[in-house]
C-alpha cells in the first residue's frame, strides 16, 4: 500500500522559510517528496538555506517575497503557476513577533506593524494560492496561528490578534475553497526556542525581573511533556496536514505544543 504520508512531486511554497519554523517545515516538506519554493524577505539567507538542502539532494528552489506587499505576493505565486504549471500545497509561515508592552502604551506603528505582516501577510498569500487552486480544484493551504490565537497572552495583544485573525481567515477560507476539494488548516504552535521566541523570552523576562534562563525553564516547567518544541515537531503535524493522510480534514485548528494551552498569567501592576 502506498504511504499516504506522502507528497511526491508535489509542489509546494512555504513563506518565512529562511530560518526557524519555515526552515523546518521546507525541509520536512521536501523529505517527504515535494518541490519545496521557499520564499522569504531575506534573499542571501534564503538562498545560502537553500543551497544547503539542494547538497542534502532535496528538492528546493529560492524565492523572494515580501508578504506584507501584495503585488510581491502575486508575483511570487504568478511565477509558481508559470514555471511549475500548478501549486498543490501553501504553507503560510511568515510573520513576525511583537515588542512586549500593554495594550495602554502599545503604539500606532507596532499596532500595524504585526497585524500588517502575521494577518494580512496571511491572507495575500491564501488569496494568491487559493485562486490558483480553486482552478485547478485541488490543493492544501497549512495557516501557521500560534496557541496565542487560542488562548491570549498579556503585552502581546497585536501578535494575540493577529494570530486569532489567521484562524479566522483558516475557517471561513475552508468554507469557501470546500467546493474545489481544496482543504484549509492551521497549525498552532507552542513554544519552540528559535530566534523569534528568543527575542520574547528576553522581553518577558525583564518584565518580570527574571533571567532569559530563568524565563527558558519557567515556560519548559508549564509544559505538560516537559519540554520545550523542535521545529521538526512542527513541521511534522504541518507535513501531515498537508498529505493525503489528512484527505478528510479542513477547517481545523491542530495545536502542536507538548500539551500546553497557553499562558495566561496576569502581570503586575506597572511602576
Amino acid at each position: 500500500m502506498d504511504d499516504p504520508h506522502r507528497i511526491d512531486g508535489q509542489i509546494a511554497v512555504v513563506t518565512g522559510a529562511a530560518q526557524g519554523l519555515g526552515l523546518g517545515i521546507s525541509e520536512r516538506l521536501a523529505r517527504n517528496g515535494a518541490t519545496v519554493v521557499m520564499a522569504d524577505l531575506q534573499r542571501e539567507k534564503v538562498e545560502e538555506e537553500a543551497g544547503r538542502l539542494q547538497n542534502l539532494r532535496l528538492s528546493v528552489l529560492p524565492s523572494f517575497v515580501d508578504v506584507s506587499d501584495s503585488a510581491s505576493v502575486n508575483a511570487c505565486f504568478d511565477a509558481v503557476a508559470e514555471s511549475h504549471g500548478r501549486l498543490d500545497i501553501l504553507v503560510n509561515n511568515a510573520g513576525v513577533g511583537q515588542k512586549v508592552a500593554p495594550v495602554v502604551e502599545l503604539d500606532d506603528g507596532e499596532w500595524d506593524r504585526v497585524l500588517r505582516i502575521t494577518l494580512t501577510g496571511t491572507f495575500y498569500c491564501c488569496r494568491a494560492a487559493g485562486r490558483i487552486m480553486e482552478g485547478q480544484e485541488a490543493g492544501a493551504i497549512v495557516n501557521i496561528s500560534s496557541i496565542n490565537g487560542q488562548n491570549p497572552a498579556a503585552l502581546v495583544a497585536a501578535y494575540n490578534a493577529a494570530k486569532e485573525g489567521v484562524i479566522s481567515l483558516t475557517r471561513t477560507l475552508a468554507l469557501e475553497l470546500a467546493a474545489y476539494g481544496v482543504r484549509v488548516n492551521a497549525v498552532c504552535p507552542g513554544p519552540v526556542y528559535t530566534a523569534f521566541n528568543r527575542s520574547n523570552m528576553v522581553q518577558r523576562g525583564k518584565t518580570l525581573g527574571l533571567s532569559e534562563e530563568e524565563m527558558i525553564e519557567r515556560i519548559r516547567s508549564a509544559i505538560p511533556l516537559g519540554r520545550w518544541g523542535e521545529p521538526e515537531d512542527i513541521a511534522n503535524g504541518v507535513a501531515f496536514l498537508c498529505s493525503p493522510a489528512a484527505g478528510w480534514i479542513t477547517g481545523e485548528v491542530l495545536r502542536v505544543s507538548g500539551g500546553m494551552e497557553g499562558v495566561a498569567a496576569a502581570p503586575g501592576r506597572r511602576k
